[in-house]
């Protein structure tokens, strides 16, 4: 029986940037790894990572976000932070987009590789417009990203927020425990913080000093994104009168009265308004020659 992507990801440990009950199905996708035996060259290199229509490109990003897995972007669809960087390149570059949309429908994933995307992202934002639209969901690392665009837009219903790290970790246990494995690690002398042990206090502290230094990363780049003062992100991202009470996910009406995001929108209404506002404008010259064209038209049809 194949593997699930909750149990590769885990066995690969690491700090998640991820709202775990919204991932529930996508951490129960069986990992594909049939069809990368069936196709052992496949790489990322030839993936269609956004589309382009006149003046606007529009990069999805899907699914549960890793630092480079090739294999999920490829066989499942779901971005990685070295596609987000490399497509924000791509696009940074290219004269005939005037305008990126970025899509999100994520509950997050993996914090490693997570700020060579944001940096993309903000490298392309300084070059031209990047809107980002909440369909349904940008959530934990999804908003990581989402946050750093000239406007962030939620269709009716989307949600996002989620803000704040979480790790797996597992304590040892003894012989004839539900495991039924004792496992012992072991570390050289002055490691003693490599693999904390969460069953002691010390342990916990480690884990948690791991955990709460990536989420200063995570909303200082939310409080410099949204133009948000660092000192009243944490009262904001909060459901009580405690700051520590963060890391809730928002419907788009509380998502805006917290200043998390700019407007609500339908998907079709939002991409109507950047059509209309970034398609380029028809040549001169082009709409005379359509004019005659009309005009020698209806000169025949009266004959």
């Amino acid at each position: 029986m194949g593997r699930t992507v909750r149990e590769v990801l885990a066995a690969g440990g690491g700090l998640m940037a991820l709202d775990t009950a919204r991932a529930a199905e996508l951490l129960a996708t069986a990992w594909p790894a049939a069809a990368a035996a069936a196709e052992p060259q496949a790489s990322a290199g030839d993936l269609t990572r956004y589309t382009r229509e006149p003046g606007l490109a529009v990069m999805p990003v899907r699914g549960l976000l890793t630092p480079n897995s090739a294999l999920l972007e490829r066989y499942l669809g779901w971005a990685t932070y070295r596609g987000i960087a490399e497509a924000c390149a791509d696009l940074a570059a290219d004269d005939a987009v005037s305008a990126v949309v970025v899509e999100f429908d994520t509950p997050g994933g993996y914090t490693l590789g997570i700020e060579d995307a944001v940096t993309a992202l903000r490298d392309l934002a300084a070059v031209k417009p990047v809107h980002a639209l909440a369909a349904p969901l940008a959530a934990s690392a999804g908003y990581w990203l989402a946050s750093q665009a000239r406007e962030l837009v939620m269709t009716p219903r989307a949600a996002v927020g989620s803000i704040g790290v979480a790790v797996t970790a597992a304590a040892n246990v003894a012989p004839g425990a539900a495991s039924g494995v004792q496992l012992f690690d072991f570390t050289s002398r002055h490691a003693r913080a490599k693999w904390p042990d969460p069953a002691t206090e010390d342990g916990k502290a480690e884990i948690r000093r791991g955990l709460d230094r990536t989420e200063a990363r995570f909303h200082a780049a939310v409080a410099e994104g949204r133009g948000i003062a660092p000192e009243d992100l944490a009262a904001r991202l909060s459901v009580s009168d405690d700051p520590e009470d963060g890391g809730a996910v928002f419907e788009a009406a509380e998502a805006l009265a917290r200043g998390l995001a700019d407007r609500i929108e339908t998907r079709a209404a939002f991409y109507a308004r950047l059509r209309a506002a970034h398609a380029p404008a028809p040549r001169k010259g082009l709409a005379r020659g359509a004019r005659a064209l009309a005009a020698a038209a209806r000169a025949k049809a009266r004959l």
